[in-house]
């Protein structure tokens, strides 16, 4: 399995956009997106929830050249809290319920436009890392934390 790469974004950001899935990039990936210096093995999509958006959202990844399977396709249509995808050019977990935020609608309030991608905020990351309490999510608290202390002094430089 190979690392998550900057062009898969890209890929990513490109074909959402012509079918118009809302989404947010969450986890490393959206981490990374921003500057985080660190790897992550798959993309975190955090797709809002609703049957129209979970047609786009099969149209794109099909258009991107995932396999989908029937379960697939329901699962996503139906918003399956977490959909991990494994059959396609990368790996992508769809994840409609992350821990730690309570609905797409807030973490969009919240969310930060970097270079046309759309990602959660690095305080809803944080909080969905300790929320799922998974060993290697608590391991990489610490450096995530720094990192968004790290961002946003910087960001306040730039103001």
């Amino acid at each position: 399995m190979a690392a998550f790469e900057y062009r898969q974004a890209e890929e990513i950001r490109q074909t959402f956009a012509r079918w118009n899935v809302q989404y947010l990039f969450l986890g490393k990936s959206a981490a990374i997106l921003m500057g985080f210096p660190d790897t992550t093995q798959d993309v975190d999509l955090f797709p809002q929830r609703s049957t129209d958006n979970g047609d786009k959202l099969v149209n794109a990844l099909l258009e991107l050249g995932f396999q989908l399977t029937d379960r697939d396709k329901d699962g996503i249509r139906a918003g399956k809290d977490f959909v991990q995808l494994k059959n396609g050019p990368f790996d992508v977990d769809l994840i409609f319920a992350p821990d730690g935020i309570e609905r797409f609608e807030d973490a969009w309030k919240r969310h930060l436009e970097i270079e046309g991608f759309p990602l959660c905020h690095l305080d809803d990351i944080i909080a969905s890392k300790r929320a799922a309490n998974r060993r290697k999510d608590i391991e990489s608290l610490p450096r995530l934390v720094a990192f968004r202390d790290y961002w946003k002094q910087k960001q306040a430089q730039l103001d």
